[in-house]
């Protein structure tokens, strides 16, 4: 057995430790030896996985070999996540969170032989100093090299005064390039910004909503971005995303029961739903899809998370084949919602628009509900998507189905049109309530409406989320 050998911890416990820097993340690895060398597991994701290791789908593996102690690399981050560890000989490694907020700038080091390794977030700093020579450096990366990656470094020099690291063999004395040398101070780095967020739908109720509380997304429409092409999948790098949210959706009740209004339907809230979902487990990605109310027959009241779909219009059939395609993805948050009121064509600016035309209005007064305001569904995603903590590990609010509308008492479309008419100053009496039954008896080719709409909003609740009552938010609307 070699001398280097010697020194090495054999058969620690596969451990996985928490550094200063969050998502950092320092692994005791187990190696096993005798006369002969040794042999460890350099990466097992179940393994790693199970103690803490994100799911960061590795797709390239690289090493760096260093002749002679002394040589230094970096300091560099990179757009991917990095699985750091040691073949031969023994590293003295720095990182410096590079990324945008609270953190920026924060350091860590240590010594890496073959028995530790280290996962390295993206745009965290990485750097390293080979203590002996012939070292053997491995890493692995979950994107492919490229012109275009590499334009989205960022870099700090390794002498930088700031982070004044305590290199243990004197940079004057070690071998770097030249372009490391030259790399920036702290003070003059540009933070590396997080990975994107996408949001589908941005013309239109919902999609305006999301614009307020995500100022800096990429907003998209349907000439921008074609969800339901199959050429979606090499459509943007998806390894630069975190977060969808689908806000793109087919709305038209009546018109999904025609020929033409049934292919949109299906392909815009079911096939592109299902395309996305595709990238998004490919590519480890939330994805955040709004369901509807109409995914049920109406028939029980209130609606929880957990009841079988019964859609009765060809709609409700589409939106709850989103939902499972949706519900595929592993990192997924399915948001039911009903009535929804925001910015642009909707019942309540329809009502106002009537009163205060003179006009008097025939409305159902058997479909029952609470009304959801865009602007809380958007913040309410926002809230999904915050993370509870903001430890080295954050900690997110669970994956799955929850409802979303604004609080308050059960009332019909009657009552809301004559709320309107009263809040804008005109004669409640001017609203006649009538059955679905009977303001549909005339028309031809109109969809099914359940007639009880209202979500049980208990889950939601008990993330911390308080949904607005739905008169005080709807006095709020109009008064603006």
């Amino acid at each position: 057995m070699s001398e280097k050998s010697h020194e090495l911890k054999f058969s620690k416990e596969l451990a996985i430790n928490t550094t200063p820097i969050p998502g950092l993340l320092i692994l005791d690895l187990p190696v096993h030896g005798d006369n002969r060398g040794w042999f460890k597991e350099n990466w097992n994701n179940a393994k790693m996985s199970a103690l803490g290791l994100p799911e960061f789908n590795p797709v390239q593996n690289n090493i760096s070999f260093n002749a002679d102690a002394g040589v230094t690399r970096g300091i560099h981050a990179e757009p991917w996540d990095k699985f750091i560890s040691v073949g031969s000989g023994k590293i003295f490694g720095a990182w410096v969170d590079l990324r945008e907020g609270d953190s920026f700038g924060s350091i860590f080091t240590a010594e890496l032989d073959p028995t530790k390794a280290i996962f390295v977030p993206r745009g965290v700093g990485n750097s390293f100093q080979a203590l002996e020579d012939d070292t053997v450096y491995s890493y692995l990366v979950n994107d492919h090299w490229s012109a275009e990656a590499q334009s989205q470094y960022t870099f700090l020099n390794l002498a930088d005064e700031t982070a004044d690291i305590d290199w243990p063999i004197p940079l004057t004395q070690a071998s770097l390039s030249d372009k490391d040398l030259a790399h920036p101070r702290l003070q003059d780095v540009t933070p590396m910004k997080p990975k994107r967020t996408l949001i589908t739908g941005s013309d239109g109720q919902l999609g305006k909503a999301l614009r307020v509380v995500f100022p800096d997304a990429e907003f998209t429409t349907r000439a921008d971005l074609d969800i339901t092409d199959k050429n979606i999948y090499t459509a943007r790098n998806w390894r630069q995303y975190d977060t969808i949210i689908n806000a793109a959706a087919y709305t038209d009740v009546d018109g999904a029961e025609t020929p033409e209004g049934r292919r949109l339907s299906w392909e815009i809230n079911a096939r592109a739903v299902a395309n996305l979902g595709k990238i998004a487990t490919q590519y480890d990605i939330k994805l955040v899809q709004p369901s509807s109310e109409y995914v049920f027959d109406g028939s029980t009241s209130p609606h929880s998370e957990d009841e079988p779909s019964s859609p009765i219009s060809v709609y409700g059939q589409t939106k709850a084949a989103g939902d499972i395609a949706a519900s595929a993805v592993p990192k997924h948050y399915i948001v039911r919602t009903s009535w929804v009121v925001g910015e642009g064509k909707n019942f309540v600016n329809t009502m106002k628009s009537r009163a205060e035309s003179g006009a008097k209005s025939s409305v159902v007064n058997d479909q029952i509900g609470r009304l959801t305001f865009a602007s809380d569904l958007a913040r309410a995603i926002k809230h999904l998507l915050t993370p509870i903590s903001h430890s080295p590990t954050p900690i997110s609010h669970p994956y799955g189905t929850y409802n979303v509308s604004s609080d308050g008492d059960n009332v019909s479309w009657a009552d809301v049109a004559a709320d309107v008419y009263e809040l804008t100053g005109h004669n409640r009496d001017d609203v006649t309530g009538i059955t679905t039954d009977e303001y549909y008896a005339s028309k031809i080719g109109t969809a099914q409406r359940p007639l009880q709409s209202t979500l049980n909003l208990d889950k939601i609740k008990a993330t911390g989320f308080v949904p607005r009552d739905w008169r005080e938010a709807l006095a709020e609307y109009l008064d603006k």
